[in-house]
Formats: C-alpha cells, structure tokens, sequence
C-alpha cells in the first residue's frame, strides 16, 4: 500500500496513519513525562493506562494487512537518539518492581522464566517508535507504518505486553493485599525448565518488590 493509496482513501484526521501516529506520540510523551519522576506514586498505573493504550493501536496495526513501502531499502534515519536517560530514570522511579519475570514464547514447551526489567523494556519500546515517528514527520507515512508494524511483530509489541502484564501484577498484589509466599513466585509451571534460573529469579522480584510496596516476604 502506497503513500498516495493510504492518503486517497482516508484523508480526514480520522484516517489510519494518523489515529496511529497520534496515539505512538501520545505514548511517547507521556511516558517521558512519567520518566521525570515528579508523581512517583502515580507511576505505576499510569504507565498501565499508557501501555495498555499503546497496545490498542498495536493490536490495529496487527489486525491490518501486511504494509510494505514502496522503496526496497529504508532511508537512512541516522543515529538513533539516547533513550539511557529515560532507562536511568525509569530504573530509579520503578527500583522496588523494576525486575519481574517473563516467558518469551508461550507456545515453546519447557521454557523457564526469565529474569526482565520494566526499565530495559520502556526503553527499548520507545526507540521502535520514535524510529517510526522520524519517518512519520518526514512524510514517508507507509515507511513509519510499516516500521510500527513489523516492530509490532518482531520487538515493541511482545515487549509492551509483557510489561503490561508485570504492571497489573503489581497492582494485582497492592489491590487484593496479596502477599508474595501466598504465590507460587515465578514458577510458572513447576518441573519444567531450569529450576535454578526459576528460583532465583523469584528471589530478585520478591526483595526488590516487598518493602516499598508494603508486602510481606519471608
């Protein structure tokens, strides 16, 4: 699908390329701003707010029909800017439940848990997209959708999921008092994989989430 094909058929701002690209950069500032720390209480339900909106327009762009740009190589955008500042800042604000545990593939039998930062995984969502936003702002509207798309499938999409998924655990675990020894930790499916990575793993989320967050550990 071309630039011209996506601007002939929706040419209102209610059309696909921009409903995407208002809802990235809504994103991006957003989660910047939450970055600088200034609600530190409200963070973590507004990061879940942020990524589960973000994952709206990702879903829209899964469901759509494969995009493909009309050049076969992608322009050069140049370095990509720093995003350590915001993982710096992201590591010390969400410190108490920065590291939790994920499964890369659920479908893959016998695959263990995996130590994860939310920190690391903001950060590397926010590069996907401001790279498709330079796109965007170029005017190369199908290169912007097709790189949101393809990184959809390939890395911010799995990623934001997967945060998503450790933000309302967390608020699961404030929300219905919940204790973290009343769980089954991070051994999310008992013999299978390496018990070893599992086990320390759960020590890791079980020191850094307990204290700040009032929950009970042993």
């Amino acid at each position: 699908m071309s630039d011209a094909t996506l601007h002939s058929t929706t040419r209102d701002p209610g059309d696909f390329a921009v409903q995407i690209a208002d809802q990235v950069e809504s994103f991006l500032v957003a989660v910047t701003e939450v970055a600088r720390g200034d609600e530190p209480a409200s963070a973590v339900p507004f990061l879940l707010l942020e990524v589960s909106q973000l994952l709206l327009a990702g879903g829209r762009l899964g469901a759509h029909e494969d995009i493909v740009p009309e050049e076969r190589y992608e322009p050069d955008l140049g370095p990509e800017p720093d995003v350590d500042g915001l993982r710096e800042n992201f590591a010390r604000l969400l410190e108490p439940i920065d590291v939790y545990s994920e499964v890369f593939d659920p479908y893959e039998p016998r695959k263990a848990p995996v130590p994860a930062r939310i920190s690391d995984d903001l950060a590397d969502i926010i590069t996907d997209l401001r790279h498709g936003m330079a796109h965007y702002r170029a005017g190369r509207v199908t290169e912007a959708l097709w790189w949101w798309q393809f990184s959809y499938f390939s890395n911010w999409g799995p990623t934001a999921s997967a945060v998503l998924r450790a933000l309302q655990s967390v608020l699961i675990h404030v929300r219905l008092n919940q204790p973290l020894e009343e769980l089954d930790g991070l051994d999310t499916d008992h013999g299978m994989g390496d018990d070893t990575l599992e086990i320390e793993a759960g020590k890791v989320m079980q020191q850094e989430i307990a204290g700040p967050l009032g929950l009970r550990v042993k």
